[in-house]
């Protein structure tokens, strides 16, 4: 009997991934996904379908699984829900309103005891040593960075986003850059967020380049150079 090699495969009834059911509740395309994340569509397809014997390790698999649930933006909360872990149950709202009556008893004893204290407390040194200038910074999953991969090596971009995730940074966008001959690697920060940008670069053993503009001084974009492609 001839086979039909054109056939769409017939339809099976298997229940969809948890990163194909994260992708659909964003109404998303595996194409739009892919994107988004720099990675090939048929990786993103082969991660949903838990075919990962397509990826050359498993490392590699686990570091693109870990670059697109960040591009997804899936929680903590919703990945325990999509893994079948147990999850906090939410506050129901007397307990809420219990905590927000002892939280705001403790606001108004603060209060009293700052009003008080003078009366009683001789004033302090006027002139305090000033904390360390990091102390001051914002933590680093308060910052959001882009990547691209600014060089001709495949996923440069990708590779490197995991290294600043791996340091509690908030990834945003991940794609390529207008041009693919960067030489070094830069990260570059809009008007007053030169001292962030500072701090990641020596985390990342980089230089920093100043924008032209930008409003939002907590996010940092990073290019991929030659010098840390692989």
């Amino acid at each position: 009997m001839a086979v039909d090699v054109h056939a769409p495969p017939a339809l099976t009834h298997e229940e969809p991934s948890v990163l194909a059911t994260a992708r659909v509740r964003r109404r998303l395309t595996i194409e739009e996904a892919a994107a988004r994340a720099d990675l090939d569509p048929e990786d993103v397809r082969c991660l949903e379908e838990n075919r990962i014997y397509r990826f050359p390790s498993v490392e590699k698999a686990v570091a693109a699984t870990l670059v697109y649930a960040a591009t997804l933006g899936i929680s903590q909360r919703e990945a325990r829900q999509l893994a079948g872990f147990p999850v906090a149950p939410e506050l129901t709202w007397p307990l809420r309103r219990w905590l927000a009556t002892v939280a705001f008893a403790a606001a108004l004893v603060v209060v009293v005891w700052f009003g008080v204290r003078p009366h009683f407390v001789p004033p302090a040194d006027p002139t305090p040593a000033a904390p360390p200038a990091h102390s001051q910074l914002p933590q680093p999953w308060e910052i959001e960075v882009d990547v691209y991969n600014g060089t001709s090596v495949p996923n440069a971009g990708v590779h490197f986003a995991n290294s600043i995730a791996g340091l509690a940074y908030r990834i945003g966008n991940l794609g390529n850059a207008k041009r693919r001959d960067y030489v070094r690697t830069q990260v570059l920060y809009p008007p007053g967020g030169e001292a962030i940008a500072e701090r990641l670069a020596q985390q990342l053993g980089v230089g920093t380049t100043a924008l032209p503009g930008g409003k939002k001084r907590n996010r940092l974009v990073v290019v991929v150079g030659v010098d840390k492609a692989r």
